[in-house]
């Protein structure tokens, strides 16, 4: 063994220690720290050459503080509200390093704790999303990775309408094929794209007026105009407003047209956990595949999501692996004949640590925590004649502009001034160039909504 590995092994714990010690001090220091770093932080432009002899995981861990440490952002924060981050529960911290240490490849029933432990994990998502056990699930990297999944078993479904694999045959075999969406997820076209279906394939339907919600009867005139299966891609929280079709509705157009009904859900779903907003989440289990984020508002570490379906035989078909030393596929295929991947961490133990420490009651306070802080900052921008609110704050989201001349130069400007309180991402909205902000850090409290709304303040006064 080389000596420097083996030194290190031998000082295991004092290395996981100081460790222990970096970490702490990482998020103990979170409301202190700058949200993102100024544009200024330590940076050497000509990266080092990679040590012919390295100096121990002890050294590495203090190149790492002086050098990558000072220059992450705050993204674990409570006032970090760009894309739709959420942090890391303190129970779902433990679970990740745990899955670090046991370092198990969950796909096979050849060495199958790690599958079976994924599995009740999912069990435990069904019943918080309120789906019925016709949907089984299996845990994937991200929102992306879940919708290719659920776009890649709707592919194979399309050709089992028209007697044709295109797991077996490929995607021309399909011919043209039409997805309906109202305002899909950019994830959606680039998903089209890597299943062969092609970009162009997603037709844009009409939405309510004001709205980022499908009109039900646009959908149903356009799935009319073209006989034959379609895939409709509905969403449960748009990105920018968190709109949410009606997934009854259009589950209902199943009764007149033959199509395969994909919900994006990747953060809207968890509006089910709230009794006051669970109806926009109403329809979920009429889903044919479904997508949830769970690095999102489970807050566990990235990276993480979930998918549904209720054709698990088709989702096999797509993903089957046939090799002797992996597990069967059978009535209950393992894991690995269920994604793209033949190998992924146990994601799963970080979601089973926060579900079992804070169960359904728990989560439900993060979220409804969330979407009131998400409301009072919606009040405190309605009351600065600096801001214009671009839509109702229906859950998480704030999108927001400034009241005059919202240019992307003076939208950038703004975010860089506030940056070292909070972070935001830009949108365009309405043909309207925007900032939005999303609520999803089990952090964050009014406290913090108080300084994002003056550092937003301040800023928009300090760059007029």
């Amino acid at each position: 063994m080389d000596r420097t590995l083996a030194a290190d092994l031998a000082r295991l714990p004092d290395l996981l220690d100081a460790t222990l010690r970096a970490a702490a001090a990482a998020l103990t220091t979170l409301d202190a720290r700058p949200v993102v770093p100024p544009a200024g932080s330590p940076y050497d432009p000509a990266p080092p050459a990679l040590p012919e002899h390295g100096a121990g995981a002890a050294e590495a861990l203090a190149a790492f503080q002086e050098r990558w440490a000072p220059r992450l952002s705050a993204s674990a924060g409570p006032r970090y509200l760009g894309f739709v981050t959420g942090g890391a529960t303190p129970a779902a911290l433990a679970g990740d390093w745990l899955t670090a240490a046991h370092d198990q490849n969950s796909n096979s029933a050849l060495d199958g704790a790690g599958q079976q432990l994924e599995r009740e994990t999912v069990g435990w998502l069904r019943e918080l999303f309120h789906l019925s056990p016709a949907h089984t699930g299996t845990f994937v990297s991200g929102a992306t990775m879940s919708n290719t999944t659920g776009l890649a078993i709707a592919r194979e479904w399309l050709g089992e309408r028209l007697g044709v694999s295109p797991a077996e045959d490929g995607a021309a075999a399909l011919g043209p094929v039409r997805v309906l969406s109202g305002a899909p997820h950019s994830s959606i076209g680039k998903a089209l794209s890597v299943l062969g279906l092609g970009r162009r394939a997603l037709v844009p339907i009409p939405t309510l007026p004001g709205r980022e919600a499908v009109d039900p009867a646009a959908l149903d005139r356009a799935l009319a105009d073209t006989p034959g299966p379609a895939v409709v891609v509905a969403n449960a929280g748009t990105v920018n407003t968190v709109d949410f079709d009606d997934l009854r509705a259009v589950a209902a157009l199943k009764d007149r047209h033959d199509f395969w009904l994909h919900t994006d859900a990747a953060f809207g779903a968890f509006a089910a956990l709230s009794p006051e907003h669970a109806h926009l989440a109403d329809g979920l289990d009429a889903s044919d595949s479904l997508c949830v984020d769970l690095h999102k508002w489970l807050n566990v570490p990235y990276d993480s999501a979930v998918q549904f379906t209720r054709r698990q035989d088709l989702q096999a078909r797509v993903f089957q692996n046939s090799a002797a030393y992996l597990g069967p596929l059978g009535d209950h295929p393992d894991l690995v004949h269920l994604t793209p991947e033949n190998s992924h961490r146990l994601r799963a133990l970080a979601a089973w640590f926060t579900l079992r420490a804070y169960g359904r009651r728990g989560h439900r306070e993060i979220v409804e925590r969330d979407i009131a802080c998400a409301r009072a900052l919606g009040e405190r921008l309605r009351g600065d004649p600096a801001f214009t609110l671009l839509a109702p704050v229906r859950l998480n989201v704030v999108c927001f502009t400034l009241a005059a001349d919202p240019t992307p130069a003076r939208l950038t400007a703004l975010r860089e001034a506030a940056a070292a309180e909070v972070f935001v991402t830009p949108t365009v909205y309405g043909g309207t160039p925007a900032l939005r902000a999303a609520f999803s850090n089990w952090r964050t409290t009014q406290a913090d909504v108080d300084r994002i709304a003056r550092a937003l303040g301040a800023a928009a006064r300090e760059t007029a």
